[in-house]
């Protein structure tokens, strides 16, 4: 049977401070090494907002992990872009190149308006990889793949449960996930890959990339339910072919097994409440 056409593609990144761009901006005259430079700017945010997260445009992206998902809302598969080099110029236009070559499947995120895309897109402008039919510039505003309100190109689904912004979303995709029973955050947290990576634990950081790529498939599967465009039923019956297809990989891959471990099944408050024996 022929493969079945790419519709969606599920997606989160994780990133890494450039240190030599940290050093030359924020300290020109000191010389730095980029690791005392990306400490020192950290201890100051920390200072200023208690926060020491360095603003996306100082970043470069080292862990891209993106689920293909049918038009039928079925997991096709779930990879890493150029595994297992991972170099940061490359996963990029990977990212770009993929989304062309698959004929411009909707891009579905967690936040990803306010900061993987925006970074991927920094990341494309550092690298010289054009992407002409993602910003469409002969278009009218709103016909252009990156326009906020264009959905068919990009589903944001924090945007959608904050109708665009109106409201926060307090606990992130955490929230989100735990809310239907699966996992969320586990053992790492995204303030973690930074040390991470210094530490030379990228497979660490893959992994974590993969079970949140994981947990916003999931995510995108009750907001359809929530549209219209999918039934609970259909819903149900796709988590448990989606746990067969992780149980299937989970030898090969850790972070499946990771997943399947902390797995948990949405309460089904429409289902009739099980009677006690005796």
């Amino acid at each position: 049977m022929p493969a079945p056409t790419v519709r969606y593609l599920v997606f989160d990144i994780e990133s890494v401070a450039d240190g030599r761009l940290v050093s030359r901006l924020r300290h020109p005259d000191e010389r730095l090494e980029p690791a005392e430079a990306i400490r020192r700017y950290r201890d100051e945010l920390m200072e200023k907002y208690e926060n020491d997260f360095i603003p996306y445009t100082f970043q470069i992206p080292i862990s891209v992990s993106v689920a293909k998902v049918a038009a039928d809302f079925r997991l096709i598969d779930l990879v890493l872009l150029d595994e297992p080099e991972f170099r940061p110029h490359v996963i990029t236009e990977y990212f770009w190149r993929g989304w062309e070559k698959y004929r411009r499947p909707t891009l579905v995120s967690f936040n990803g308006r306010g900061f993987d895309v925006p970074l991927l897109e920094l990341a494309a402008f550092r690298y010289g990889v054009a992407i002409p039919t993602w910003f469409n510039v002969a278009g009218k505003s709103f016909e252009q793949p990156r326009n906020r309100y264009n959905t068919h190109s990009h589903i944001d689904l924090c945007e959608l449960l904050t109708n665009f912004g109106s409201t926060r979303f307090k606990g992130g995709l955490n929230l989100a996930a735990n809310l239907l029973g699966k996992p969320g955050k586990m053992d790492v947290q995204g303030d973690m890959v930074q040390d991470m990576y210094d530490a030379g634990r990228l497979a660490e950081i893959n992994g974590y990339c993969r079970c949140d790529v994981l947990d916003t498939y999931f995510v995108f599967l009750r907001s359809r339910v929530l549209v219209g465009q999918l039934s609970l039923e259909v819903e149900q019956q796709i988590i448990v072919q989606t746990k067969q297809w992780l149980e299937q990989r989970a030898e090969q891959v850790d972070a499946y097994r990771i997943y399947l471990e902390h797995w948990g099944d949405w309460p089904n408050p429409w289902e009739p409440a099980p009677v006690e024996e005796g």
